[in-house]
């Protein structure tokens, strides 16, 4: 990754990978519910992951999980309470 942010795209990434644990999706089902592919999903996931992606690809996650985007810059224990969740 080219960009000083590296931490915070792969602190991100995690949470996504949580949220979508959390709602029981596929990395298969995320991508095609976001219109990528299930390598793109996987890079944001990983734990070494040097993938920058736009607010854009970040706000069609969120959509698609069904949480606010706020989830992603928040710590998780703040957010299994349910804060971010929109539905179940």
């Amino acid at each position: 990754m080219r960009g000083k942010h590296l931490a915070k795209y792969r602190e991100i990434g995690r949470k996504i990978a949580f949220y979508r644990k959390l709602r029981n999706l596929s990395q298969e089902r995320l991508s095609e519910m976001i219109d990528k592919s299930r390598s793109y999903i996987s890079k944001i996931e990983a734990e070494n992951s040097n993938m920058e992606f736009s607010l854009d690809v970040l706000f069609d996650i969120a959509e698609a999980l069904n949480i606010d985007v706020a989830a992603f810059f928040n710590p998780i224990d703040i957010e299994i309470k349910g804060k971010y969740l929109k539905g179940e």
